[in-house]
Formats: C-alpha cells, sequence, structure tokens
C-alpha cells in the first residue's frame, strides 16, 4: 500500500477489489492513514466518519467474497460539506452547532447504492461565496502543489483530497465555478454538469438554479464513472470516455465577461490555453477565435446568488459567527429575493439564444478556466465585502456565465507555471452535450498525459 495505491484512480482501486487483489478495509485503513497524516497540513477535511466508514468497507469486503459486484463497492471517496450525510451536520463552510442530519441526499444514496465507502465530508468556504476555502470555522485549506497557495473553492477541500491522492475522486459543486476552478489549480478533472442532470434531492433546486453536484477525478475516466453512479446513467458517460470524437471545430475564447471590474489575463495562463488549443490542432481538430455575445449576464447571475445565500443564512444556528460579508451578502440577497429574482429566471431563454449563437459556427468552446494562477493562502484576509469581490472577479471571471446558461463544462488540467503550480481551460458546450465534452477531455489526456503529474509528496 501507499502512493502507488492512492494515486491509482477510482477505476484501477474498483477493478483491484473486484478481481481480489486488495481489500476494502485495506483501502479505507489507507485512506485515512493518509488523512490524518495531511489534515494538519491541507485540512481538506471538515468532518470524517471513520467508524461507519470502516463498517461499511468491511461489509464491502463480505459481499465482494460472496461474488456481489456493483461499480464503487469498496471505493473510498469524499463529498463536499453541502450535501447531507445521516449521522453528520451540513455545516457548509460555516461555523456553529449544526444539527446533524436524518437523512441522506440523494446523491450520497446512490453513492452507497454502488458500494461507495464515504470516508468524510471536504471543507468548503462559507456558503461556497469564493474561489478560495478559507473560514473562521476550520481555518485554511492548503494547495498540495504549493501550501502557501490556495486550493481554490467552493470545492477546495474535495480538490485537495483527490489531488494529494487521500482520496480517488470526490463530489464537489459548482454555483461560479467551484468545480472548475479548484480542478484548475490543481491539475485535476472537474466536471460541471448539464442542470438537472444530478439530482439535488432533498434540495429542489441549489441558489436557484445556478449550482450543480459534479465529480472531481484525477482522469476523465474516473470522472465519468463518478457521474454515471451520481446521475445514474449506467454506463454512459464511461462509454464516452472510451470514444475518440469525430473532427470538430473547436472555438477558442480568450475575452473576459463583462464584470464592471478591473480584470485581466494573465499571460502565463493565456500561453498555457493556447498551447492547449495547439495540441487540439494537432489532435486533428479545427481551432478557430470565437467569442460568445454574454452582454450583461452578471445582472442575472446576481440576483440569483445572493438570495442563495439569503437562503442559506437563514439555517445557521448562530449568524453573529458568519463573516461580515457573508452577512452583508445575504441582507443583499434579501432585496434581490422577489422581483429582480423573478426578472432574472425569466431571462434565460434570452440568454441562451444570445450566448448559445456561438456554436452555430463552432462544436466546443476552449476559454481559460481562470485568469491567473492559484491565490496565496491569505490573499483575501481583512479585505471588505466591495474589495473581495473585486479581488475573485479578476482572479475568477471565466467560469459563472455557464451557470447561468445551466449548461456543461470540463476543466481540464492546461499544464503548470515556472513555480510548479497547475493550471486548468474549459471545454464548455451547449446543453445535453456532457458526452462531447467528456470525449474531448479523455482525447486530450492520452497526449498530455496530466494524471501522471503529482504533487510534492
Amino acid at each position: 500500500m501507499g502512493a502507488e495505491v492512492a494515486f491509482a484512480g477510482l477505476g484501477s482501486q474498483a477493478a483491484s477489489l473486484a478481481e481480489g487483489r486488495t481489500s476494502a478495509v485495506a483501502l479505507a485503513t489507507e485512506a485515512f492513514a493518509r488523512i490524518e497524516r495531511a489534515q494538519q497540513t491541507l485540512n481538506a477535511f471538515r468532518f470524517l466518519r471513520q467508524e461507519q466508514a470502516m463498517a461499511e468497507a468491511a461489509d464491502a469486503d463480505r459481499r465482494l467474497a460472496a461474488g456481489e459486484r456493483s461499480p464503487l463497492l469498496g471505493v473510498p471517496v469524499a463529498i463536499k460539506d453541502d450535501v447531507d450525510i445521516a449521522g453528520l451536520p451540513t455545516a457548509f463552510g460555516c461555523a456553529g452547532d449544526f444539527p446533524v442530519r436524518d437523512n441522506d441526499s440523494e446523491v450520497v444514496r446512490r453513492l452507497k447504492d454502488a458500494g461507495a465507502v464515504i470516508v468524510g465530508k471536504t471543507n468548503t468556504p462559507e456558503i461556497g461565496q469564493w474561489p478560495f476555502t478559507e473560514s473562521s470555522a476550520f481555518g485554511a485549506t492548503r494547495n498540495p502543489w504549493h501550501t502557501d497557495y490556495s486550493p481554490g473553492g467552493s470545492s477546495g477541500g474535495s480538490a485537495a483530497a483527490v489531488a494529494a491522492g487521500l482520496v480517488s475522486a470526490a463530489l464537489g459543486s459548482d454555483g461560479a465555478g467551484s468545480v472548475r476552478i479548484p480542478a484548475a489549480w490543481n491539475n485535476l478533472v472537474g466536471i460541471k454538469t448539464q442542470r438537472g442532470l444530478v439530482p439535488s434531492t432533498p434540495e429542489p433546486e441549489l441558489f436557484h438554479g445556478l449550482t450543480v453536484i459534479g465529480p472531481l477525478a484525477r482522469t476523465v475516466a474516473d470522472a465519468a464513472l463518478l457521474l454515471d453512479v451520481v446521475a445514474g446513467t449506467g454506463h454512459r458517460h464511461q462509454h464516452a470516455a472510451q470514444r475518440t470524437p469525430d473532427r470538430l471545430r473547436i472555438g477558442l475564447s480568450i475575452r473576459i465577461p463583462f464584470t464592471a471590474t478591473k480584470t485581466r489575463l494573465d499571460p502565463v495562463v493565456r500561453q498555457a490555453v493556447a498551447r492547449l488549443a495547439g495540441t487540439l490542432a494537432e489532435l486533428g481538430h479545427e481551432v478557430v477565435p470565437a467569442e460568445p455575445r454574454y452582454g450583461l449576464i452578471g445582472l442575472d447571475f446576481l440576483p440569483r446568488s445572493l438570495a442563495g445565500v439569503h437562503d442559506w443564512v437563514g439555517r445557521v444556528p448562530d449568524t453573529a459567527v458568519l463573516d461580515p460579508r457573508t452577512r452583508a451578502n445575504a441582507r443583499t440577497g434579501s432585496w434581490l429575493h422577489g422581483h429582480a429574482l423573478r426578472l432574472s429566471r425569466k431571462a434565460e431563454p434570452l440568454l441562451h439564444r444570445q450566448v448559445g449563437a456561438v456554436f452555430r459556427d463552432i462544436d466546443v468552446l476552449l476559454a481559460p478556466t481562470t485568469a491567473t494562477p492559484p491565490p496565496r493562502i491569505g490573499r483575501f484576509d481583512g479585505l471588505s465585502g466591495w474589495q473581495t469581490d473585486q479581488a475573485m472577479i479578476a482572479a475568477c471571471p471565466y467560469a459563472w456565465p455557464w451557470n447561468v446558461l445551466g449548461w456543461p463544462g470540463v476543466n481540464v488540467p492546461a499544464g503548470l507555471t515556472p513555480d510548479g503550480l497547475p493550471l486548468g481551460a474549459q471545454l464548455l458546450g451547449q446543453e445535453g452535450t456532457e458526452e462531447r465534452l467528456i470525449s474531448l477531455a479523455a482525447e486530450l489526456e492520452t497526449v498530455e498525459r496530466w494524471h501522471e503529474r503529482k504533487p510534492p509528496a
């Protein structure tokens, strides 16, 4: 056991269990040992469920010995702390004495039905608001590639856990890039799923339709496997990961959507995305410039996002312990909860036509996932709400429009900075194009071999 097993991948671990080359108890024991060693430094987990997980692993070994087979039977995984697991609180990055949940969310039920051993819940900033994973409730979660830097957010704990080999894959959620951004900054594949593909039950929807649940993994195949389990899609996305895509017309977009803030694309990110565009061309695809007409799409994003913060703050046992920026966002969200929120939902079909017009000429859009490399830990400390918004938009202006649209996207690793920090790029499509994006990402992986890169020990 050790690094070789830890970085073997979700599918490889499942195969090793099915073939009797390892045991679920051994994998879970190794996962918890690695988590314990890493927790003081990386701080990826908020809650662990070691006793329950070890019992589930022992049960998985009995089922395997009896000949039972299931997609993730005995494989350790983690989930972000915005999803309910029976027996644990759902604190969503907040301080306070939250009640223990009585029931599993639907995605957790599906993971358990597939035999997964859920080791715990990963850290996220307060109510998933920021692209950094730091909070008064748990401190700072750090990037395994360089612990002076952030893993991003808001699925930063899940990304750090996967990048460090604590688990082979994890669930995150993406409301403004919260899967894709930490995937980019941790050398991972992260899938922003099509709205409605993965159930949000018991919630009817998350953040008024902005947020979706999706996988983070080191390979496209592992991300596709986890997606098929939680989406209930059989082997559809796994088959896509094994299929060579047709020759595609790929639009390269580097223009930043209008944000009313000072933003610029860092040259190191621009160079990394341009290099990936060249790789896609070498694979036989046609790469052309293409810029969607985003217009004032931010006016549709803000009411839904801030109203969602307001909704969630209503669940916090003691709002006095929240970050002042959270309380301010909740107040603004209460003002936007009525007419502005209704207008934002009604505007969505128009935005689909406006932004979707770019796909009359292309099949897939390639864009930076972030405008900058990962920020240092503490970069956002002491900032006012307005200053925080300015700083985070400057770092991450590219991802959020796709949350308004509800369409799928896949972050693919785009290499490392000279300092060894990961960068990413997005493959973006219209509704129902997940399989095309996954096939293209898998083809790119065969050349880029990003899964062979590992963070320092």
